[in-house]
């Protein structure tokens, strides 16, 4: 009897409205060091900075999104980094409380600008720093904690929203934020570094995600893993090529921006993107 192969088709990937909150990097600039990214002694480009943000930007409503804008603050370099500033969900915000003193002021900026905006605001007891640690995946958070968020931080989260909140470690230095080790891709998916990660942690992400996408070092090293996606169409640095094929098998439609001036603070695609949820 013939064997007939049988390929599977690519599944259809919706798409999904997003609100996100950006801050123009009008003062960024790396005058300290608080992660391995940082190297104050190199020069940054701050008018670099903004060109390559505009590209976001402008991505961002071309794909359809509402995005609003909080005014960079003078001193306050890394506030481009919008997703640090808090978390949203429920039209609750629960805001940032920053492990170094260099970037503590972001937290009552971006609180203010959340009370102005509608939010009910929780002004948070534990260290954390927003999205930069706290990932929604569907109905579950995903927290992470080793470097820049105290895990009681943790138990806020479940007490304000009411919600699973599963904890994961983070163990290399470089990658010192959960969105920088992990990407969700849609409701039920992500993409992770394992190396970023205890074995505790993996083996809790092996479980909940089986299949999921692991990106390798080279794609890790230019922050691929810190994009953005609507459901379809995921925002990554263009430099991230394995990671880009990947999303292409699976469906998605990747979308390459080069954020490489604000890399030098440490940041990429999803720093600078914090989702509205109201």
């Amino acid at each position: 009897m013939q064997q007939v192969a049988v390929t599977s088709a690519p599944v259809e990937r919706v798409a999904e409205h997003k609100t996100v909150l950006m801050c123009r990097p009008e003062h960024f600039t790396v005058s300290y060091r608080i992660n391995p990214w940082m190297h104050p002694e190199d020069p940054t480009d701050t008018s670099l900075a903004v060109q390559q943000w505009d590209d976001l930007y402008r991505i961002y409503l071309d794909l359809g999104f509402d995005v609003e804008l909080i005014d960079p603050l003078p001193g306050l370099p890394d506030m481009v980094y919008a997703a640090n500033g808090g978390f949203t969900l429920d039209g609750i915000a629960y805001g940032a409380r920053f492990q170094y003193d260099e970037r503590a002021a972001e937290g009552p900026a971006y609180m203010d600008w959340f009370r102005s905006h509608g939010f009910q605001v929780v002004e948070p007891v534990s260290v954390n720093e927003g999205e930069g640690d706290f990932l929604l995946v569907g109905e579950r958070i995903l927290a992470g904690t080793g470097f820049r968020s105290d895990a009681a931080s943790h138990d806020e989260l479940r007490r304000i929203y009411g919600r699973e909140v599963v904890t994961l470690k983070l163990i290399d230095p470089a990658f010192y934020h959960l969105d920088t080790a992990i990407a969700v891709l849609d409701a039920t998916n992500i993409a992770y570094l394992p190396k970023a990660f205890d074995e505790p942690s993996l083996e809790i992400i092996r479980d909940l995600y089986p299949d999921a996408v692991t990106v390798n070092d080279e794609d890790a090293a230019v922050l691929g893993l810190n994009s953005f996606s609507d459901g379809r169409n995921v925002v990554i640095a263009s430099r991230a090529v394995g990671f880009e094929a990947s999303l292409r098998e699976r469906g998605y439609n990747p979308i390459g921006v080069d954020l490489s001036e604000l890399l030098l603070g440490g940041g990429g695609v999803k720093c600078c993107t914090l989702e509205l949820r109201r």
